[in-house]
């Protein structure tokens, strides 16, 4: 949260009112190129959702393709730069201020929990990542009083050990009845009638045991004086670096290591295992115990090799989109609707869940799912223009802001 009490997680805002910042920033204080960034996470993710599959081929199966796993992993990168500026940015707030903010970071991860079960509960086919996004908020909270050399340290030693943990786990859990034991003994499993914790941590879509890197490594951009001559595009290269040696990495080890492709295929009953360096093709959830699954960097596929190239896709988006808004005036016009879905991302985020189960989506011919998907992105992008025109929040982020209010007792 901002110095005059903005929200900033799953929005993110400017820095505190008086701190100094080179970077473009709306009328409210917003960093523009954060937004930007944010919005176009928030539409690859309609896109991974409602849009066509990326079988579709072309230069709009290559698309499709690109937004899956990548976006999301925009938006978790983006939401650990958002919980700095929520503590206090250029500094860590101290004191009574530093607590109120841990307090508001802990309300609005509950929040954030709770609504991501209520939208699991009703029952689309999109994997809800609120819930686990509350998770990270509290895991990765301790650190946010750390240097950026530290927290960049920390979210590379956790990509490097944290996916063989969970491949290891996940063994365990197939192999054992320990899981089982857990879940009928969890409170959360018995409340959201799911796997509860078990799934949070590894069992579901997004365990947070591999998507913590992605928390951290945003906290340690945030540390960064941005600002300096020459930092964005180092960023860039910095990105770019990452994405080839995740992926490129991957594409290696596939092909060097005898009998991966055709482990892969077997485990996942595909034949897609050539191009699993990169695409989804893949798969998600192979059967556990398949050791050169840890050589895909398929975007969902939990690998180091995924979290590396992702990352490095996130670092480079998030450059190009704060270097261009901050030299354009032009480019910021034009961007103007995708930065204002960003700007309300929570909202754009549980309203387009809410209009898939709403709207029957999920049960459209293949055919209508480009429509639906242009249908969403214009709609998303209309009413985020409309209502920020008038309103300084989006109205679920006026909630979320609201919900932290107890906070304010903290001593």
């Amino acid at each position: 949260m901002t110095g005059d009490g903005s929200p900033a997680v799953l929005s993110g805002t400017a820095p505190a009112a008086g701190t100094d910042s080179c970077f473009a920033t709306s009328s409210t204080g917003r960093l523009i190129g954060l937004d930007l960034a944010r919005g176009l996470a928030i539409l690859g993710m309609y896109a991974a959702h409602v849009g066509p599959e990326p079988s579709e081929g072309g230069a709009l199966g290559l698309v499709m393709e690109l937004a899956r796993g990548r976006s999301a992993a925009l938006f978790a990168l983006l939401a650990g730069f958002s919980l700095i500026l929520l503590t206090g940015w250029p500094q860590p707030r101290t004191g009574r201020a530093g607590r109120q903010a841990v307090g508001r970071v802990l309300i609005r991860s509950i929040v954030l929990v709770a609504v991501g079960y209520a939208l699991v509960a009703l029952d689309t086919d999109v994997d809800v990542i609120l819930a686990a996004y509350g998770l990270l908020f509290v895991l990765a909270l301790p650190l946010y009083r750390l240097r950026a050399a530290t927290l960049a340290l920390i979210a590379a030693a956790a990509t490097l050990v944290l996916p063989q943990v969970l491949y290891l786990i996940r063994v365990a859990v197939e192999d054992g009845s320990w899981a089982d034991a857990v879940i009928d003994y969890d409170p959360l499993a018995w409340v959201t009638d799911t796997d509860g914790v078990v799934e949070l941590f590894i069992t579901g879509p997004y365990p947070v045991v591999t998507w913590l890197p992605f928390i951290i490594a945003g906290m340690a951009l945030a540390k960064l004086d941005l600002g300096r001559p020459g930092v964005l595009s180092k960023l860039a290269m910095c990105g770019v670096a990452l994405a080839v040696l995740g992926y490129g990495g991957s594409w290696l080890a596939l092909r060097l290591v005898p009998g991966a492709q055709a482990d892969v295929n077997a485990a996942t009953d595909t034949s897609a295992a050539a191009s699993a360096w990169w695409s989804d093709g893949v798969g998600e959830d192979p059967t556990p115990g398949v050791p050169a699954w840890l050589l895909v960097a398929a975007p969902h596929s939990q690998t180091t090799w995924s979290i590396v190239g992702n990352t490095g896709v996130a670092l480079a988006v998030l450059a190009a989109c704060l270097f261009a808004t901050n030299r354009s005036a032009r480019l910021r016009w034009f961007a103007a609707p995708v930065t204002a879905v960003g700007s309300i991302a929570l909202t754009a985020y549980v309203g387009h869940i809410i209009a898939i189960k709403a709207l029957g989506v999920e049960d459209l011919p293949d055919s209508a799912t480009l429509p639906a998907f242009l249908c969403f992105a214009v709609a998303a992008m209309l009413l985020a223009l409309v209502w920020t025109r008038f309103f300084r929040r989006g109205p679920l982020e006026y909630l979320l802001r609201a919900s932290t209010a107890p906070a304010r007792l903290i001593k």
